[in-house]
């Protein structure tokens, strides 16, 4: 594992942190508790699946997979 790459939850992180929107706004539009958004942005929580999707709707977000790093690789 390639250990310069940055986590997934970090990014998620920065993407909630340079949002178009406050995460109160994050919280009332998804549901999702402003205490669960707090832990997790100062990293002393993660989230379930169900919730990272929610916030992923909400921000429009998508993975993108490096497919240069995993050429042969199989």
């Amino acid at each position: 594992m390639d250990h310069s790459q940055i986590d997934i939850s970090d990014q998620l992180r920065s993407c909630i942190h340079n949002a178009p929107i406050s995460r109160y706004r994050i919280s009332k539009i998804t549901g999702v508790p402003e205490a669960v958004l707090s832990r997790f942005m100062a990293g002393k929580s993660g989230m379930s699946l169900v919730t990272i999707d929610k916030i992923g709707k909400v921000l429009n977000l998508s993975i993108v997979m490096d497919a240069s790093k995993h050429k042969g690789n199989r």
